[in-house]
């Protein structure tokens, strides 16, 4: 099977504002603590560690591409720089969690992580385009 271009654009589901992304941050959020429930581990405290299913929510429901490198993950909608965990502490760690080495999104490892994030992300995002709230 060829391997997915995960940084080619996507065509959105749900046009991106700044409420819909707060939504969908808390959203996520809650879903990170089902998914550590389910895991029995320890609840997060934020979205640490949670950049591949977020990236591929995020692509899923606003369209746009999945930009990063091999700490971290995020998206590019319409020219905007959309990250929902940009303000978890895995990520103010980092020197540089926005640059983007196309490359990296080529690798086997890769490819074969994000492709076992799908379908998981994917429910996520049609669960959150359920709510009617969105409509407005």
């Amino acid at each position: 099977m060829p391997p997915v271009d995960w940084t080619s654009i996507r065509r959105a589901r749900l046009p991106y504002s700044y409420g819909r992304f707060a939504r969908a941050k808390g959203f996520v959020f809650e879903r990170w603590c089902e998914l550590a429930a389910e895991r029995a581990v320890a609840l997060p405290a934020d979205l640490s560690g949670a950049c591949k299913y977020g990236s591929l929510f995020v692509q899923s429901v606003f369209g746009g591409s999945i930009r990063g490198h091999f700490e971290h993950q995020y998206n590019c909608v319409e020219g905007r720089l959309v990250d929902l965990g940009h303000d978890a502490l895995d990520v103010g760690r980092m020197g540089e969690p926005y640059r983007h080495e196309a490359a990296y999104f080529e690798l086997p490892e890769v490819q074969a992580r994000l492709a076992a994030c799908v379908p998981r992300a994917e429910r996520w995002a049609d669960a959150f385009l359920r709510d009617p709230a969105l409509s407005g």
